[in-house]
């Protein structure tokens, strides 16, 4: 007992001394050095969950974790809707009458879309919804964006970030029962009302206004907010019957708390209400959905429209950001991700029946090139967008996630479709009803900019806030430095931070003694087999990131929430982890079919060698150049430098667009049965034909005869070989051909003087 006490006074007297010298001085210098988060900033934070990026960011993944996720499926009822509902719609679309002609969807769609619930997929079936999982909302948008981009839009707005998602989160449970049915129905029509034009993505920067005072309605003194705004941007305004508004609330007259300034709150605001302005329609790079600004002039609305109630006045920001870290992980990807798909489908069709010098075009190493990348970005995109459902199927809200979703995928929609663009040429440049492209690439910049800019999003928002999200320990610390009673967050910090340094310094040695061996002697998941050394690698380059977003953390401490380009690198190691686990997950999910090697290889190689661009970009621009040039001897070893997909591979990939197989099926799909589109079911065939004639074309060829024609007149192939050849080749002649107009065509109608 003696050897105890003594063993415990010991203890306590260490802990003292290091509280005192070494805890105490720490803290104080952290918070010397700890940048100052706005209450926007703070709110941002907090949103949302963590997720496989809090795994990622420990530098010691849990694969257990990543294996047990079930792989997402539809339901009997949601696969039905995809064959029925969602099947009719695509063949009532016409991207190019709905584009040049009507300027929006025709009325009977509109009135599809209403009948069939498709604006109440997220809403439960207890208030008249779907019920739909995310995985069949993210299918559905992916399955009409194919057809047309304004229809994929029209869709998707309602089901993300909207009034749907913020009442089901944070509703009163009369404003559910009232309002869900309607939106549900498509009785009301939603619209969000976010940006101003004053300040973009600065929330705190909001000019516009809620003051809560009395007014008489209908000779009744109400408990209301008077509300003053002026928004632009806002897809379905133009059409809208009722708009979720961000505004700033304040209560001078203190009608429902002692605090005169709330902050920013959410309200369901009626758009014919007086004093609401419904401005003229925006044309978002000529593309038709419903966009445009709306303006409110001392408009009075009831307290209770506040979205959760008196309750959540003020909290706007933060519901906002846990709404939007959900619908944000699942439109624009699953637009991106058709986008990519349909992109590589198309461009491996086209380059198989488009012949120059007597071969595919495809079979040009310079196509071959772009023709890899595609298919890579296909493989990666579709495989991030099952894995990121799953993660929201299991009920997480994963902002970091979400932010890298939203911003690689549109940014692989780019890269494809300019690369679709390239493989097509002088076809997908001339417009008309018959390019199935040209509407794709104009809509590029739509998806980069909305739903947070992937500037914005990359500089400030992947590493910004998953540094302190995903991080094991870091979030801890924050509270700690920013508890205003000093004794409790010394005790609190000193909890932490020795852990957190214990962490660091195990998780450095793991780093470099992987770098340097290349991690050959990590073990991997079992059952991996072929792909065991990528999950090395990712456990490797997890290990990397951690050190080294430690040690930019510890030498710029708050300035690195300055050091844009730094953050963004840093952000861009960590979105390489997570799409690549996506990857092997998806190799793992649909059975590890050894022909689709080279798409994991690919995508693996690219991973590889991107992260180790951007951490040496990290280190050459690190200010402590010690720091830097140590970092650079553990980290990255002269002579086991990570190189990009070979050539070999890269035409492995491409290879497999231009000839039918199981592998092109489970990257591309089979479009040209469901997607109903002349131009692309004409590609579709002329494929088919030309695949089906090729052995005959071959035997021509050998028999040294250059024309089968001549074949045919010499009695080398029969009538029906003959036939079978010139199908093939009118069907080219139709796929290669644009479309023309009359010079009146293009005239427009003069405006009135």
């Amino acid at each position: 007992m003696l050897i105890i006490s003594s063993n415990k006074g010991t203890i306590m007297n260490w802990r003292a001394w290091r509280r005192q010298w070494l805890t105490e001085p720490l803290y104080r210098k952290a918070r010397e050095s700890m940048p100052t988060l706005s209450p926007t900033e703070q709110q941002a934070i907090e949103a949302g969950d963590v997720w496989w990026d809090a795994q990622l960011f420990s530098g010691k993944p849990d694969w257990g974790t990543l294996v047990n996720v079930r792989p997402v499926a539809l339901s009997a009822e949601e696969q039905a809707f995809m064959d029925g509902p969602v099947a009719q719609l695509c063949r009532m679309l016409n991207d190019w009458e709905i584009t040049w002609q009507h300027g929006d969807l025709p009325a009977p769609v509109w009135a599809y879309l209403k009948q069939h619930g498709f604006f109440g997929m997220i809403i439960p079936k207890e208030y008249g919804g779907l019920g739909f999982s995310a995985y069949a909302h993210s299918e559905v948008v992916r399955r009409i964006s194919v057809r047309s981009v304004t229809a994929g839009v029209t869709v998707m707005v309602p089901n993300s970030l909207g009034p749907g998602e913020l009442l089901m989160q944070f509703g009163t449970e009369e404003q559910r029962q009232y309002w869900l049915p309607r939106l549900a129905l498509g009785e009301e029509i939603p619209c969000f009302g976010l940006t101003s034009p004053e300040a973009g993505s600065d929330a705190a920067a909001m000019t516009d206004t809620g003051v809560i005072c009395r007014r008489d309605v209908d000779g009744v003194s109400t408990v209301g907010i008077l509300l003053n705004w002026r928004k632009r941007y806002i897809t379905l305004s133009p059409v809208a019957t009722v708009m979720g508004l961000a505004f700033k609330l304040s209560d001078p007259d203190g009608l429902i708390g002692s605090k005169p300034e709330l902050g920013i709150s959410v309200a369901l605001v009626p758009t014919g209400l007086p004093g609401v302005t419904i401005g003229r329609r925006h044309l978002p790079a000529m593309q038709a959905f419903q966009n445009g600004p709306t303006e409110g002039k001392d408009v009075f609305v009831p307290i209770d429209a506040l979205i959760g109630g008196v309750q959540q006045a003020g909290q706007g920001w933060q519901m906002l950001m846990s709404a939007l870290a959900a619908g944000r992980g699942i439109s624009l990807p699953s637009l991106s991700a058709a986008a990519c798909v349909f992109a590589a489908h198309t461009s491996g069709a086209y380059a198989r029946v488009r012949t120059q010098f007597g071969i595919p075009i495809g079979k040009f190493e310079g196509i071959q090139e772009k023709l890899g990348r595609l298919a890579g970005n296909a493989y990666l995109v579709e495989a991030a967008r099952r894995f990121t459902c799953s993660g929201l199927q299991l009920g997480y809200k994963p902002s970091v996630v979400s932010a890298i979703m939203k911003l690689h995928a549109t940014e692989r929609m780019r890269q494809s479709v300019n690369d679709a663009m390239d493989v097509h040429a002088g076809k997908a440049v001339i417009d008309g009803p018959s390019n199935y492209l040209g509407n794709l690439y104009r809509a590029l910049p739509v998806a980069i900019t909305v739903e947070g800019a992937n500037i914005l999003t990359r500089s400030l928002i992947v590493f910004g806030q998953g540094a302190i999200r995903a991080h094991p320990y870091l979030m801890k610390e924050v509270v700690a430095l920013g508890n205003s009673d000093q004794t409790a967050g010394e005790d609190a910090f000193d909890a932490v931070i020795w852990k957190h340094l214990a962490h660091s310094a195990k998780n450095a040695l793991r780093a470099s003694g992987m770098a340097w061996t290349a991690a050959r002697f990590v073990s991997a998941p079992r059952g991996t087999g072929a792909v065991a050394p990528y999950h090395r690698g990712l456990i490797r380059y997890s290990a990397a990131f951690a050190l080294v977003s430690e040690i930019a953390l510890l030498t710029l401490g708050g300035s690195l929430k300055r050091k844009e380009m730094l953050s963004a690198r840093l952000g861009d190691v960590l979105a390489e982890l997570y799409l690549l686990s996506a990857v092997l997950k998806r190799w793992q999910n649909e059975g590890q079919h050894e022909s689709d090697l080279p798409l994991v290889k690919w995508c693996a190689e690219q991973a590889f060698a991107t992260i180790e661009k951007r951490l040496d970009d990290v280190l050459l621009n690190l200010p402590m150049r010690s720091a830097s040039w140590v970092l650079r001897a553990l980290l990255l070893p002269p002579g086991m430098r990570a190189t990009p997909p070979s050539d070999k591979t890269t035409a492995l990939c491409a290879n497999m667009l231009l000839e039918p197989s199981d592998t092109r099926d489970r990257l591309v799909g089979a479009v040209w049965e469901g997607h109903d589109s002349p131009s692309v079911e004409q590609l579709e065939r002329a494929f088919e034909l030309v695949v089906e004639v090729q052995p005959l074309l071959d035997r021509v060829r050998h028999a040294g005869l250059k024309d089968w024609r001549l074949a045919h007149a010499n009695g080398a192939i029969t009538q029906a070989q003959a036939d079978a050849l010139e199908a093939a080749e009118q069907a080219v002649a139709a796929v290669v051909e644009v479309d023309d107009f009359a010079a009146g065509d293009f005239r427009r109608p003069q405006s009135a003087a």
